[in-house]
């Protein structure tokens, strides 16, 4: 099959794409159906691509000492600059870490039966499994799997630290929610022709993600998509939308994506922290004066959760129309 060919596609029923990408490859999909097929300035070869990406290391022990202060301000400079950073020596064993990766590894090769019990429509569901970004209303699916966990707030966020906001402020965090998104990324026959997920921000304050050592995010910075390559045992720290209203746009959410490839599977777990369904983010006032006035409109994640259910969310759609004019 030539890439612009589209006579030769595949066409699969309807509900075989809402079975996921995982239950097509189990039954010996060798080449991608139409429904996941981009158009043709959408796919990955034929965007400018650049190679590998060192961001910013953040050693998290040292925010401890008496280096405290100069790791703040490598880490205000990697949110303006990158949006994006490495996060080692972060307390979390390589063991739990290894368990973590191995029990998500072992809930997507259970039969598809025992997977479908958990899938859900519904973007409400404490545990949710489903495929593509938003099957409800994608045109082309993406090539994932997902399995969605409501979990328990953390409240500590070094990076409010680094902006020099007043405790008062800090308050933000007091009932933040806390999402795990487990994500499977079978091998793609052709990956040249789908993505993982598409380009997009993550629309929270913080996102912490966990990848095995296969290579596949990547970062738009400074007009190229850069791939981001994994340190053993260390975290990707990225600013989510909300982060950057409150930052008043001092830190930026950064469009991102996830490739595919042929030779195998690539799976990662990303810890998505936000503020609760009906709960304002807005600007710190400590952060706004005559030469940064307000830049966002107050907005909560009921909205976003609405924008989702009922538009195509890519790059930074949403975020742009709460931007003030």
């Amino acid at each position: 099959m030539s890439n612009s060919s589209s006579e030769t596609c595949i066409q699969l029923p309807e509900h075989m794409y809402q079975k996921g990408v995982k239950h097509l490859c189990e039954n010996g999909v060798t080449q991608v159906p139409k429904k996941y097929i981009l158009s043709e300035p959408e796919r990955p070869h034929n965007l400018v691509v650049g190679s590998c990406i060192d961001l910013p290391v953040i050693d998290f022990a040292q925010l401890q000492g008496n280096d405290r202060p100069a790791v703040l301000r490598s880490l205000a400079k990697a949110c303006q600059e990158y949006g994006f950073f490495q996060l080692t020596n972060h307390g979390i064993t390589n063991d739990v870490v290894g368990k973590m990766i191995d029990v998500s590894k072992r809930f997507f090769e259970l039969p598809f039966e025992e997977r479908q019990r958990y899938m859900s429509s519904n973007l409400y569901a404490p545990v949710r499994y489903g495929t593509s970004f938003n099957q409800n209303n994608d045109g082309v699916f993406c090539w994932r799997d997902f399995l969605k966990l409501s979990c328990y707030p953390m409240q500590d966020f070094a990076i409010l630290a680094s902006l020099g906001v007043m405790e008062e402020d800090k308050a933000i965090l007091d009932d933040a929610n806390q999402l795990t998104m487990v994500n499977c990324y079978p091998s793609c026959p052709q990956p040249q022709l789908t993505l993982g997920l598409p380009p997009h921000s993550d629309y929270g304050l913080l996102t912490l993600l966990l990848q095995d050592q296969v290579e596949g995010l990547q970062i738009q910075h400074k007009g190229r998509w850069l791939t981001v390559k994994p340190i053993p045992n260390s975290l990707v720290v990225n600013i989510g939308d909300q982060f950057e209203i409150f930052s008043n746009g001092r830190y930026k959410s950064v469009v991102h994506r996830v490739a595919v490839n042929s030779m195998s599977s690539r799976l990662s777990v990303a810890t998505l922290f936000s503020l609760p369904v009906n709960h304002n983010v807005r600007p710190s006032p400590e952060l706004i004066d005559e030469s940064n006035p307000r830049r966002y409109r107050d907005t909560n994640y009921a909205d976003f959760l609405e924008f989702l259910s009922s538009s195509d969310f890519k790059c930074k759609k949403f975020l742009e129309l709460r931007k003030l004019r």
